[in-house]
């Protein structure tokens, strides 16, 4: 990005502490991010130097993740919950191309994430794309903006991609994904992935305590268990837990899957 003046930079922005979306963004490869970005990315690379692999796998996964769901699963309403800064490869891009009539919502609730998804978080003509500033923590606030642009009694995909680890409690984060699938109908979807520490990743705990002195929001890994218990009650569809550069990779790339990551993946069908 260019350098913003003071003026430029929105009240809430701190250019000056380094943030999980700005960062996730430099890590794949893009430009809206400011120094400070770039040198906690840097020495989190260093401590952890597979976590460029991390990002871009999970960017995959996603891509995977919404071809299924619109093309095999006919679902046209996805709901993203800390969606991040638009990069390429979209939800509702890759909804729309695969599903034309697809509404997508996108929920953050980081300024700068919100300038950019005004400005790149274009609809297909037969679709709908929205966008809410909300924190993850407020599962209500978030159905009510939702349910302008989403038919909350047709199946919706809940994603929450690499943002329940930002949630440090898991009572709190399994009350939220509850209250969220609570609210939507049977044949709805949940889409997560969670950074672990059970999938190898030698320096992982390393870098997430530099990360939670130097960055923001704080973040923690979770294991197998409590991955599970967010999904309590939907039924899992194969191949279960995983590493989310394993699930479905070989259908989705047409070759064979990258290399294992440090964060599963995961989604479940409310019955």
């Amino acid at each position: 990005m260019t350098e913003p003046s003071p003026r430029d930079v929105p009240a809430r922005v701190r250019s000056d502490v380094a943030h999980n979306a700005r960062v996730w963004n430099y890590w794949l490869g893009g430009k809206d991010n400011y120094p400070v970005d770039r040198a906690v990315g840097d020495q989190v690379t260093d401590m952890y130097p597979s976590i460029g692999e991390v990002a871009r796998a999970d960017r995959a996964f996603l891509g995977r993740v919404v071809r299924h769901l619109a093309g095999d699963k006919g679902v046209d309403q996805f709901l993203d919950i800390g969606t991040g800064l638009p990069t390429v490869n979209n939800t509702h891009e890759i909804a729309q191309h695969t599903l034309p009539p697809a509404r997508v919502v996108y929920v953050d609730n980081d300024p700068i994430v919100l300038a950019h998804a005004r400005a790149l978080l274009t609809s297909s003509p037969e679709g709908a794309t929205e966008y809410i500033d909300a924190d993850a923590r407020q599962p209500e606030r978030i159905l009510r903006g939702a349910a302008a642009t989403l038919d909350l009694q047709r199946p919706v995909a809940v994603m929450m991609l690499g943002i329940l680890n930002f949630v440090l409690d898991t009572d709190e984060a399994r009350s939220i994904v509850k209250s969220l699938m609570d609210a939507v109908p049977s044949g709805s979807y949940l889409v997560l992935t969670h950074p672990t520490t059970e999938l190898g990743g030698e320096g992982n705990d390393a870098a997430m305590r530099f990360w939670n002195e130097n960055a923001t929001p704080p973040i923690t890994a979770r294991g197998r268990s409590d991955v599970a218990s967010f999904l309590s009650g939907l039924d899992l569809l194969e191949p279960g837990i995983v590493s989310c550069a394993r699930w479905r990779a070989e259908a989705g790339t047409g070759g064979e899957p990258g290399p294992e990551v440090a964060q599963f993946g995961a989604v479940a069908r409310k019955p």
